[in-house]
């Protein structure tokens, strides 16, 4: 039975034309008229989408109809050891897997698949990190989060880039980006900011075997990056460990007396044992210092028997001084006083003028001679 049918492809589409299920044609958009014997002749139509040719046996029909896909169809297949970076009229917008094969309609996008080969070289270019955080393509970059890490180091650390556990290379601050496939790859940060650090209640005895409580701070930087990681697990607690081992070596060499008349001393003693152990492992120790000495109650009680005492002592001797020089001072006026007549009776008057300051009404007889006689009596 003779086969008629007018078909029209709108320009979103295109029609693969089978007879007898073998591909014959590629039908572009406009109007057709298809003519076939019974079930010999079958149209499939197609989208052309975002350019991707996505028909399910791809693979088969370029292997079979190669050159009827040819010039409408492109195959582009990645290598095991590279990235391919799909370009739609200019514009990234999608990323191809090692080993990914995809075909991509000729027409009407263009598009280009451009190649970048990971080997040794796994450093992603600036202007594809730049073009990757734009807005725009924020759903792209959270699909390529298994591809790809991109890590902004701060002005104020540095960088460690670790390839399968080894660190490789140490990154300045600013944004970098790597490829990630076919290897354990993470970039880590470390700030190299001076930072502080409390050692809080500490118990220990001096060398008179007084049990004290202290508390330090110390503020510290890493001076060598490289030599911080290879060193310790946890640089942080190898710096607290180092300082509780130096204030007790500190405090154990040392009297209570000697801790409470210097404490500079003591503080010189921690940055000079802790110092050099900490560079050891990258770290500068900047200073180190006691905070607080916190002595147990009754301690505290007899230390302040012990103040009162030599306070007490202390007054003791000055009002003792005091009344020394008070008698002192009364011997030598009584010497003038006995060697000047003039003197003496001056002093007396003195002292009548303040007598009668007290008194509130005073009746003189003999006149003034007798109130002398009887109030003073002159020799």
């Amino acid at each position: 039975m003779l086969y008629f049918k007018r078909l029209m492809i709108d320009p979103t589409q295109r029609g693969l034309k089978f007879v007898n299920g073998e591909l014959k044609a590629i039908l572009q958009p406009g109007k057709h008229r298809l003519f076939g014997w019974g079930g010999e002749l079958r149209i499939d139509l197609i989208s052309v989408g975002n350019g991707e040719f996505t028909v399910p046996n791809a693979d088969f029909l370029m292997t079979t109809a190669g050159n009827v896909l040819a010039p409408h169809v492109e195959q582009v297949d990645i290598g095991a050891t590279e990235v391919g970076l799909v370009y739609r009229e200019d514009r990234l917008v999608g990323m191809l897997a090692p080993g990914a094969r995809k075909h991509y309609w000729r027409a009407p996008w263009r598009i280009e698949v451009k190649r970048q080969s990971l080997g040794d070289n796994f450093r992603m270019d600036a202007a594809l990190i730049a073009t990757l955080i734009q807005p725009q393509n924020a759903k792209l970059l959270a699909e390529m989060t298994s591809a790809v890490v991109l890590k902004e180091v701060p002005e104020s650390a540095v960088g460690l880039l670790v390839v399968n556990g080894q660190v490789t290379e140490v990154l300045k601050p600013g944004l970098h980006g790597f490829w990630k496939l076919g290897r354990m790859l993470t970039v880590d940060v470390v700030d190299v900011r001076a930072q502080a650090m409390d050692v809080q209640g500490q118990e220990i005895l001096t060398k008179d075997k007084v049990s004290l409580r202290l508390n330090v701070a110390a503020s510290f930087r890493i001076a060598d990056v490289l030599r911080m990681r290879s060193a310790v697990v946890d640089w942080k607690d190898a710096v607290y460990r180092e300082l509780q081992f130096g204030l007790r070596q500190a405090v154990g060499t040392r009297t209570l007396d000697t801790l409470l008349a210097n404490k500079g001393e003591l503080d010189e003693a921690i940055l000079g044992y802790a110092a050099p152990r900490l560079a050891l492992i990258g770290v500068e120790l900047i200073n180190a210092g006691v905070k607080d000495v916190i002595l147990p109650g009754e301690m505290k009680a007899l230390m302040n028997q012990v103040v009162e005492a030599e306070k007490a002592a202390q007054a003791n001797l000055i009002k003792r001084r005091e009344e020394t020089a008070a008698t002192r001072n009364l011997l030598n006026t009584a010497k003038l006083l006995e060697d000047n007549p003039v003197l003496l009776r001056l002093k007396e008057l003195e002292t009548l003028e303040k007598v009668t300051e007290k008194i509130d009404r005073l009746t003189v007889f003999g006149g003034l001679e007798g109130v002398m006689k009887q109030l003073i009596s002159l020799k």
